[in-house]
């Protein structure tokens, strides 16, 4: 007779995985740490496999575990998402969206769709996790994302997301204010200098290293930023040059720190999708935050070229 894994068992499961304790998941899911481990030990014996490596302080997924892993936090995500959809449907306008923003969608795009959504379903919680594609991927494949706002390089996602273009952003070398730099007009007059660049496993980087293969001159990178906010910061007080989005040009709050430089080159612009799964159903009110965002996208695009 083939064994019938119960929601209760892939539920100890993820919550233990994600903890990475008995203990932790028996406090998060207010369930006795005797009871969790028996419901564990019934999952590995039902499917015959071990699925945690027990250590002293907690314990880690095999290879099994990891597999069955991505499998059953998608089925909770997908029985939240179907429950929040029948709800919705009735009306009750309620539930929460977790999305991904890029770090310059998020200072550009996000703030005044997400304040009017909230507006009008003020019941409904968001989650924004913010950073680059890479970084997203598994809380996309697993349903913990329903959406992310993003740049993409065509690669190995191809086949498992869907990916709706929406707009394009210019970027521009930038320096801070009084930089040795001022009054440089090419890429190979900047190139003596330190440059701080996104990681290379970001989408943009990959347009960017084709432009300066292709001049054969290659800036020296000493520092790689993780975040948009460390890039900013290291131009804005220290001799590095980068490449950022053109509008922070405008900020009122950086324009007396950072000053773009006016190259001759063209730089690529950096193309942003809205991405998903291929194989997801949005609730209603997912669908209609995505809407907003088209929306907006569309006003960008509107002003981009009056510009």
């Amino acid at each position: 007779m083939t064994f019938q894994v119960k929601f209760h068992q892939i539920r100890a499961f993820v919550e233990v995985a994600r903890q990475g304790s008995i203990r932790g998941a028996s406090r998060v899911l207010n369930l006795s740490q005797p009871a969790l481990t028996k419901s564990i030990k019934e999952l590995e014996e039902g499917i015959a496999a071990q699925l945690f490596i027990r250590r002293s302080k907690g314990v880690t997924l095999t290879e099994c575990g990891e597999s069955f892993y991505h499998h059953a936090s998608l089925i909770l995500e997908e029985l939240r998402s179907a429950q929040e959809d029948i709800l919705q449907r009735q009306g009750k306008l309620a539930g929460q969206i977790n999305i991904g923003m890029g770090a310059s969608v998020a200072r550009l795009l996000m703030p005044g769709v997400i304040s009017r959504f909230h507006q009008q379903h003020p019941q409904v919680k968001v989650r924004i996790m913010e950073g680059q594609l890479v970084s997203m991927i598994n809380e996309l494949r697993q349903g913990e994302l329903d959406f992310t706002i993003n740049t993409y390089y065509r690669g190995p996602y191809d086949h498992e997301f869907s990916f709706e273009k929406l707009f394009e952003k210019p970027f521009a070398i930038f320096c801070r204010a009084g930089h040795p730099a001022l009054g440089a007009t090419s890429i190979s007059e900047l190139l003596k200098y330190s440059w701080t660049m996104p990681t290379p496993r970001g989408s943009y980087y990959k347009q960017l290293e084709e432009v300066f293969i292709n001049r054969e001159q290659f800036p020296n990178i000493g520092v790689v930023c993780e975040t948009f906010s460390s890039s900013i910061s290291l131009v804005a007080q220290s001799d590095f040059l980068s490449i950022l989005p053109q509008e922070l040009g405008c900020d009122p709050l950086l324009a007396n720190r950072l000053v773009m430089l006016p190259v001759k080159e063209t730089l690529p612009k950096a193309t942003y999708y809205l991405i998903q799964r291929r194989d997801t159903r949005q609730t209603p009110l997912t669908t209609s935050l995505i809407t907003q965002f088209r929306r907006h996208a569309r006003q960008i695009n509107s002003m981009a070229d009056k510009g």
